[in-house]
């Protein structure tokens, strides 16, 4: 039996603007150090049909929900608006929208062509200029309504700031119950926005540390369910379940390369813990670090040549940068405080990581050669930094203090000031952001 069926778009048509009027277009500069947030107006996507119009109105408000969690957005309540859509064939009337202070706004339109199958299309118009922006249309079926609304939130974020987005994704990570002295912890995953959460282990063993591949079908984890701890590689969508390697001694940390072909790991040894290069293919291993320390979290830069990695070769866990093939190690960090679990971003230009000082977690971000260096969230326990796609937004747990203490996920953009709690069916960490779904 499954376990996940992976949500699929029967067609996603993508085409050029209906109107090719627009010559300058409303774009917003996404690497100012101080955003004000664009306002944009979303009304309910407009339907012949009954059905169509309760799937419009689902849709509208998934996209005002994701552009408005970006931070880059300020989505306007539909309570304001004064004109009423009959037709987005037309120019809307663009004065009704500039009283309520709209700079975009999204006309949208679903059309039922079967019970399987409906047409999703929208404008994007500059209400200053009073122009259109773009157009596009979206095939699927009704049951990918939710799907088709990060679709078309992704090509506004685009269109608007020249960036993918990230919103037709999902987050892996691990569900918690219990007492912290008796925790459950089973593996789960849902889209970005805390939607169709689902179970992907039944949580009879405690697992750590998913990590998504390149194609976002496949997890690796770390599994207790063995007298040894071991890693695993987990098929989302036939449930199939692998052990990598049969390793005498604990293995742990695994992180796809950006091709898919390999994973970095660690593996323990009289104590001591390397980081090991594994092919996929022939599951053969190769060992990439020598030093007596402590080497763990190894994280692939997006071009596969380098691998950052915490040690504490020097005295304390810093992080360190060097080639995938192993060799000599250059160490970034240089602050006070104890450095781990480094992360690659997507774009390449930084290194995400936690550090811990004075008895609070932070999560910081600096370049990969160390410099730049800047805290974004500080607490109890903030831990497990993990990218979206394009490298503008971090999800992390936050664990509260106490017995009686909470672990759930929280985001934070790279300015640091747009910190939100993600939603999840109950206590979360360890989360992994998947690359945007095929």
């Amino acid at each position: 039996m499954k376990i996940y069926v992976k949500l699929i778009l029967v067609v996603v048509v993508l085409l050029g603007a209906l109107s090719t009027s627009a010559k300058a277009q409303l774009s917003i500069d996404i690497t100012q150090g101080n955003l004000e947030p664009l306002p944009i107006a979303v009304p309910d996507f407009i339907s012949a049909d009954t059905s169509g119009r309760d799937i419009g109105a689902q849709i509208a408000q998934v996209v005002r929900d994701d552009l408005e969690r970006s931070g880059i957005f300020k989505s306007l309540s539909p309570d304001s608006f004064l004109e009423t859509q009959t037709n987005i064939d037309y120019k809307p009337v663009f004065a009704d929208w500039r009283v309520i202070k709209a700079d975009a706004l999204v006309s949208g339109r679903v059309v039922m062509e079967g019970p399987n199958r409906m047409r999703v299309e929208y404008r994007l118009w500059d209400v200053i200029k009073g122009e259109q922006i773009a157009g596009f249309r979206f095939s699927a079926t009704p049951q990918q309504w939710r799907r088709t609304a990060h679709k078309v939130a992704d090509s506004i974020y685009k269109k608007l700031t020249g960036e993918e987005g990230y919103f037709d994704t999902r987050i892996v990570f691990v569900d918690e119950k219990g007492p912290k002295t008796n925790r459950r912890k089973r593996l789960a995953i849902m889209d970005q926005d805390g939607a169709n959460a689902q179970y992907l282990q039944s949580g009879a063993d405690i697992v750590l540390t998913p990590r998504f591949s390149p194609n976002s079908q496949t997890i690796t984890y770390m599994s207790y369910e063995s007298v040894v701890p071991q890693v695993y590689v987990l098929d989302i969508e036939t449930g199939r379940r692998e052990l990598l390697g049969n390793f005498p001694s604990m293995t742990f940390a695994p992180r796809f390369s950006p091709d898919g072909r390999s994973m970095v790991l660690s593996l323990m040894k009289k104590g001591n813990s390397d980081l090991y290069l594994m092919d996929l293919t022939s599951r053969s291993t190769s060992r990439l670090t020598t030093s007596p320390a402590i080497d763990v979290s190894g994280s692939f830069s997006p071009d596969g040549r380098q691998l950052v990695f915490n040690s504490d070769r020097g005295g304390s866990p810093q992080l360190y940068v060097m080639s995938a093939k192993g060799g000599d190690a250059k160490r970034i960090s240089f602050g006070k405080g104890r450095y781990s679990a480094p992360v690659w971003s997507p774009r390449g230009d930084k290194i995400a990581f936690v550090k811990s000082k004075g008895g609070k977690f932070a999560i910081g971000v600096m370049n990969p050669d160390g410099s730049g260096e800047r805290i974004l969230t500080e607490s109890f326990l903030d831990e497990s930094p993990t990218w979206s796609p394009n490298g503008r937004v971090i999800i992390f747990s936050r664990e509260t203090r106490g017995e009686r203490g909470k672990s759930e996920l929280w985001s934070v953009d790279l300015t640091g000031r747009n910190l939100r709690k993600v939603s999840t069916p109950g206590r979360a960490s360890d989360p992994a952001w998947s690359p945007l779904l095929p």
